[in-house]
């Protein structure tokens, strides 16, 4: 690194002066890192991004690398530390094949609202368009998967393209963006001024400006109500919001349910907590969806699992939407009042506008409907009278000997949905999961991330078998970084959600939902990772606290029911208030 001090030719006073410091276009990618308070990047080297890899070799003092055994592991690994940690997630991929693997996992975050930088490496810029080796056109392919994407070709481009990506990364919605660093940028020397931090971007409004004629409009509305429902989503969590949505459903007296990606924005025990929206939620506020007089949506964005049949959903109630993103307004559902702004700001202004209210006897309706719920569904998945396991009561010991404190990371699929609907949180930031693109493979490398994010916390990936099976070589990746993760498979020997829909609506036609697994507990120790398999509710509880006792992480196999099903269910092309309870 060469510093020179030049005398600016146009400053004002003979003393000032401009410190020119010439480094390279890699150097200033990881000087961009440190000035945004990043400490950990997931990433895996390749031929060309390998510049921004040699310069690592100089900072590994400063920046902690965590080699993934693959790219998409990588950023998956970045959503799970961004989803706990509430910080920016940052990956490196090579060109090619390394960031055509990053494509899921930009989806995933682009749906779920994840904050993270992708920096990719890619061929000389005069390569570009020749088709080169492990050339692609990355930024044509990311387009429609990231919040912003931009390709560098020189290197003086880097300290301000990387400022706007972490600005727009992390302001209003939270999204993924891309950054395309072209060879050639990563090796040229460059007349370095220091990163300017981005706080401004012209046209780009990630705040908008808070309405207060429609937050009265909506606090009259709420007033007015006798049976009103609050719905909340990720929105209250990623706006840092979680004592302000508590103390307006406080105030208002106003029942409030979840989205899946909303899950842990509020205490599962809250006594205006009645539960999850949706396919597989629970019955009371799906029923009562269409039969609250107004619909008080708060950070979410009515995607079809919460609503089910759009022509039946809620077509009595008048509909508050509170959302960041205007593009969520009257998307899905034509809204009564649109209040757009940051929930952090306009809720405030609400619960200072509504009337205090308990609504006692519509809270006591969620209640009956919910004894309803226990006797045909919950009473027998969490105590089942067989001898054949439940992937319930497993979520219940779980939840016995963690007291409701772990972060639980889920896959997709079957398990997924149990572990939502069953799990008891404390805190925020506890559930991880893929909700929007419903990624199997997600799970794991997710929780590595997520332990990155949150290492004073227990770290709980809930697996099946099919899902653990698409991305179970991030072991490698535990292995060698020693990120403890308690994996705990729950194994139906069956894509188990495909069966499910397989045997309700395709006359049990099961067609290739039949998995045959490795042994996963000779498979985890091939990765000096202890373990154990278990087939018998005696064995449960002392093999879960085996598990979570141990010091470093640990992988327990469950053997559960092979046909069992996940209710309550809206089937798909039913209204919420159509639910099956069996």
């Amino acid at each position: 690194m060469n510093t020179v001090e030049t005398k600016n030719e146009d400053s004002k006073t003979a003393t000032e002066t401009v410190a020119k410091t010439q480094i390279s276009g890699s150097q200033a990618v990881l000087e961009a890192l440190l000035a945004e308070g990043i400490e950990t990047v997931f990433g895996y080297p390749g031929g060309a991004i390998m510049p921004i890899y040699d310069a690592l070799y100089d900072y590994n003092d400063k920046l902690k690398h965590i080699l993934v055994r693959h790219e998409q592991g990588g950023i998956h690994a970045a959503q799970g530390f961004a989803r706990t940690s509430g910080k920016v997630g940052v990956v490196f991929a090579t060109s090619g094949p390394g960031a055509t693997n990053l494509i899921t996992g930009l989806a995933d975050a682009m749906i779920d609202s994840n904050p993270i930088v992708c920096i990719t490496g890619q061929v000389f810029a005069h390569l570009l368009g020749t088709d080169a080796f492990q050339e692609t056109d990355v930024i044509n392919i990311t387009t429609p998967v990231t919040k912003w994407n931009y390709q560098v070709t020189e290197a003086s481009e880097i300290p301000e393209a990387l400022a706007k990506a972490f600005y727009i990364a992390r302001s209003g919605r939270p999204g993924p963006v891309l950054i395309d660093i072209t060879k050639n940028a990563q090796v040229q020397l460059f007349d370095y001024l220091g990163y300017k931090p981005c706080s401004h971007i012209r046209s780009y409004r990630p705040k908008p400006i808070v309405r207060n004629k429609h937050i009265q409009e909506a606090a009259d509305l709420i007033n007015q109500a006798k049976k009103p429902l609050v719905l909340f989503g990720q929105g209250v969590i990623l706006g840092k919001a979680e004592k302000e949505f508590k103390e307006f459903i406080e105030k208002s007296g106003i029942p409030a349910a979840w989205t899946v990606m909303g899950l842990s924005a509020l205490e599962t025990d809250h006594p205006q907590n009645v539960g999850m929206l949706g396919m597989h939620g629970n019955y009371a506020p799906n029923v009562l969806t269409n039969e609250c007089d107004v619909l008080i949506a708060i950070g979410m964005r009515f995607d079809d699992r919460v609503t089910g049949r759009l022509d039946k959903y809620a077509k009595q109630a008048k509909i508050i939407h509170l959302d960041i993103d205007p593009a969520e307004i009257d998307k899905n559902v034509k809204t009564t009042v649109a209040v757009w702004g940051d929930c952090k700001e306009t809720l405030p202004i609400l619960t200072k506008l509504v009337d205090k209210k308990s609504h006692t006897d519509w809270l006591a309706h969620f209640r009956e409907l919910e004894k309803e719920e226990v006797k045909e569904v919950i009473q027998e998945e969490l105590n089942p009278s067989s001898d054949i396991m439940t992937m319930g009561e497993v979520v219940k010991v779980l939840n016995e000997l963690t007291g409701g404190d772990a972060v639980i990371v889920t896959d997709v699929g079957q398990h997924q949905m149990v572990a939502c609907r069953y799990a008891k949180f404390n805190q925020s930031k506890s559930n991880v999961t893929s909700g929007g693109l419903g990624t199997m493979g997600f799970g794991l490398p997710a929780a590595i991330g997520a332990w990155y994010g949150a290492p004073e916390r227990p770290i709980v990936a809930i697996i099946g078998d099919g899902g653990f099976q698409m991305t179970l070589q991030e072991l490698g990746t535990i292995m060698q970084f020693g990120a403890k993760v308690k994996i705990l498979i729950l194994n139906n020997e069956f894509l188990g959600m495909v069966r499910q829909w397989q045997q309700l609506f395709n006359d049990k036609r099961y067609s290739f939902v039949d998995i045959t697994s490795p042994d996963f507990v000779t498979v985890a120790k091939g990765y000096h990772i202890d373990g154990q398999r278990i087939s018998e509710r005696e064995q449960l509880k002392d093999a879960l606290k085996t598990m979570l006792d141990h010091p470093d992480s640990y992988l327990l196999e469950v053997m559960v029911g092979k046909e069992n099903n996940v209710f309550p269910m809206v089937a798909q092309g039913s209204s919420v208030a159509e639910i099956r309870l069996k």
